[in-house]
């Protein structure tokens, strides 16, 4: 029975598409494939320690049946899909059945330089459209890339029309993310969206007590979804319009689940029993017609493994075009194997017996065993055919796009990284190549981490035009389809998921993007998640925190982010960068954009600040230096500030002093006071600690593979003075600069903030956490002490 949002129903059975037989013969190959794979894994290959492999079989098995129907009758080339993390055995059987994979891959499941154990865009050998792998993530990221396309057909011409479907456990529904992504604003109207829930009504642990569908059902549609509940299959269909019929379907709408659960397993005579006990009359006679072998399958036929309902729940969804649409499916964890239904089947595997049982069901051999279907066969000839239908055209060839190196800012006047970057990203907007490929968003900050220059000037993205009936001095709030920056609600999960699709539009939207993103720097801990997703997607963007560290002073602890640099210095696939200086941020940020329009790999995150900065010794920097030299360095990760070798020439003890971002005021103070006092101290101007470590570990690495004592990257060499000790000072977690006393191989004496922090002014701030001027003295007589 097919349930719509309406609350229509559709009782009858629908008449038999004549390939649905071909269907199952494919599924059935499919679940074989599938399971094989994945016994492989764990029973043929030695992996030299024992342990188990892992690879859901029976999480896996109950999804054979609706993918084998999306791929085999439904997908278009051009549509997109996410498939649930536990379905990647079969998303890969089926993949090898059209053609796409090769043979070999098969008995590398889950082994290096084999197939992912989750679907993996950057690491899988086939075509794989999204991630998943982590929970709830793969569920949403097709709901942002088609917000992703809706922008991209409204500003350079419509795309072949896509659908963006992800299939996804029920227990995916449990994460909080997806109830962020469903709510906000961005996505709704997108009626080219299909989410296929697995309601297989069974956790990692257990059978769920209960069924939340009425819960879920009612969110979706707060929302403005359109709701689709298929229960069960054909055979069930008939059933029930037989004499007893309707008695029949209300008894197994009202049986506990975890009653209806055990009937997989049992024996026609122990299940009958078991079915009918407390039964009305009705039912058992209905019943009684049924032959004991036919009963267990009747009363198991769920339509998540019917082809006829589920392709009818699909065109049910496709009629809906101004909502996205969820399909409930009810569906068998474990279907077709020994192990369906049972409890603890979420980590079992399949022994040997069962699998040579299952080899011999679907009259393989262990010589014939990782066939293709024969291609001169009905079956093999409809995946023939789709395999020619699902081919992709070759992507578009973009023309190259340059972004200047720089945009020419300069600043008389003290100014803040924060308010600098709305400077550039308006500059970027008045270059003609540049604009067009510019697109922001923001949780409902765009204003106070400083997007209003840029919105002003480009609007914001609404899939209709709407009128605006307040006037602002500062922020012109104009919706159109032309605007450039998608606004968000406050959920900084939402901000990555979409910067990630934005990222990705080179490949799903055939259109290569500029995407920025702002958030609060102490929020980025709330997206993490989905950061580390975009990134292992392999997006390219940029995220700008602000404002950092303690200089949200006011703001109190709960608003201080002290982990972040280490996220960005760590997080693979993104580069971290903390520019002081205005010139060195427009340098910086014109330098990832003009990467990314080149489709180099990576992401940046830019660490930013509210607190404004002299910028006369960057100034005095750029004349000692010259431009060419100072950019080069600044983009390498750091540059000599201030150069104390006339006095270091003395004789006078020396001492670097590398600092990052807004405590670049206390650092020169610091190193003013150290003069005073005899001792030179140098000032070194980390603007990447993210390219100053990888240049230094890739040397390490190169010399540790090829048994050479390492080279010094030549950062290190040109910035910093030879075997002269470092103080590191740092808004943030002393941690995260403390590596370059090995890096230098010198004492160092890490400064930073180690505690929360509580509400007061900079200064005040900076005293408590020692970053004043004074503690920085001694935190370089100590280093100076260390080194003696």
């Amino acid at each position: 029975m097919i349930e719509t949002a309406q609350g229509t129903g559709v009782d009858q059975t629908p008449p038999v598409d004549r390939s649905v037989p071909l269907l199952e013969e494919i599924s059935r190959r499919v679940l074989w494939l599938a399971t094989r794979m994945v016994d492989s894994a764990n029973h043929d290959r030695n992996t030299g320690d024992g342990v188990k492999v892992g690879g859901h079989q029976a999480s896996s098995a109950s999804m054979v049946s609706v993918l084998t129907t999306l791929y085999f009758a439904h997908l278009d080339a051009a549509d997109r899909v996410s498939v649930k993390p536990h379905a990647s055995p079969v998303f890969h059987a089926i993949e090898y059945l059209l053609g796409r994979l090769d043979r070999s891959y098969l008995t590398r499941l889950r082994a290096l330089g084999g197939l992912q154990s989750y679907p993996s865009r950057t690491k899988d050998p086939d075509q794989v459209d999204f991630s998943t792998g982590s929970v709830g993530l793969g569920a949403a990221a097709p709901l942002f890339a088609a917000a992703v396309r809706r922008y991209v057909d409204a500003h350079f011409g419509a795309r072949p029309h896509s659908r963006f479907i992800a299939l996804l456990g029920d227990a995916e529904l449990d994460e909080g993310n997806v109830w962020e992504a469903v709510a906000d604003t961005a996505t709704a109207g997108l009626g080219n969206v299909t989410w296929i829930v697995d309601f297989n009504r069974q956790s990692l642990d257990r059978v769920v007590p209960g069924v939340r569908i009425g819960q879920w059902d009612g969110l979706f549609q707060a929302a403005g979804w359109h709701t689709i509940e298929v229960k069960y299959g054909r055979r069930l269909r008939s059933a029930f319009a037989r004499p007893g019929g309707d008695a029949l379907r209300a008894w197994l709408d009202e049986m506990p689940n975890e009653r209806y659960q055990a009937l997989f397993g049992m024996n026609p005579s122990a299940a009958r029993a078991h079915f009918c006990e407390g039964a009305p009359q009705a039912v058992v006679e209905l019943l009684r017609a049924v032959p004991d072998a036919e009963l267990v399958p009747l009363l198991t036929d769920l339509a998540g493994h019917d082809p006829a309902s589920i392709l009818e729940a699909l065109q049910a969804a496709d009629a809906v075009t101004d909502r996205p649409s969820v399909i409930f499916l009810y569906t068998v964890k474990g279907w077709g194997l020994p192990i369906a239904g049972n409890a603890r089947n979420h980590s079992a595997l399949l022994t040997t017996e069962q699998i040579a049982t299952l080899r011999a069901a679907n009259g393989l051999t262990e010589a014939t065993e990782w066939d293709r279907l024969d291609p001169a066969t009905p079956a093999g000839a409809l995946v023939e055919r789709r395999r020619a239908e699902l081919t992709r055209p070759a992507p578009r060839q973009h023309e190259p796009v340059t972004v200047p190196s720089g945009t020419g800012l300069r600043s008389s006047r003290p100014l803040s990284t924060q308010e600098a970057f709305g400077r550039v990203l308006v500059n970027l907007s008045r270059v003609p190549e540049v604009a067009p490929l510019l697109v922001t968003t923001a949780p409902d900050v765009a204003t106070s981490t400083n997007l209003a220059g840029f919105v002003n000037r480009a609007g914001v993205f609404s899939p209709q035009a709407r009128q605006s009936w307040t006037e602002d001095a500062v922020l012109r709030w104009t919706e159109s389809p032309a605007g450039q920056h998608i606004e968000l609600g406050i959920a900084e999960m939402n901000v990555f998921l979409l910067l990630g699709q934005l990222g990705l539009a080179w490949d799903l939207s055939d259109q290569p993007l500029l995407p920025i993103g702002t958030v609060y720097d102490p929020f980025v801990c709330r997206g993490l998640d989905a950061f580390i997703y975009a990134t292992y997607s392999g997006s390219r963007f940029v995220v700008a925190g602000t404002p950092s560290g303690i200089t949200l002073a006011p703001e109190g602890g709960a608003h201080q982010s002290t982990i972040t640099p280490s996220i960005g210095l760590e997080l693979p696939g993104v580069e971290l960068l903390e520019p002081a200086f205005v010139t060195a941020l427009d340098w910086q940020l014109c330098d990832a954009l003009g990467r990314i329009a080149r489709q180099e790999p990576g992401a940046y995150y830019l660490r930013l600040s509210t607190r404004p900065l002299d910028q006369a010794p960057f100034e005095a920097a750029r004349e000692r230096l010259g431009d060419a030299v100072l950019r080069q360095q600044v983009l390498a990760g750091a540059y000599r500030l201030v150069d104390a070798s006339e006095l270091a020439a003395t004789g006078a003890p020396v001492v670097t002093l590398a600092a990052t971002g807004a405590v670049l005021p206390e650092t020169l103070a610091a190193a003013a006071e150290l003069a005073d006092e005899g001792v030179a101290a140098h000032v070194v101007d980390v603007t990447s600690l993210d390219r100053i470590y990888h240049g230094w570990r890739g040397a390490i690495r190169d010399g540790v593979r090829s048994a050479r004592p390492p080279a010094q990257p030549g950062v290190l060499r040109t910035a910093f003075p030879a075997g002269v000790p470092v103080v590191t000072v740092h808004d943030a977690s002393s941690h995260a600069m403390a590596w370059l006393g090995s890096a230098l191989g010198v004492a160092c004496v890490p400064m930073g903030v180690d505690s929360f922090g509580q509400s007061g002014s900079v200064q005040e701030l900076y005293q408590v956490h020692d970053l004043a001027p004074g503690a920085i003295v001694n935190a370089a007589l100590a280093a100076l002490s260390l080194s003696s």
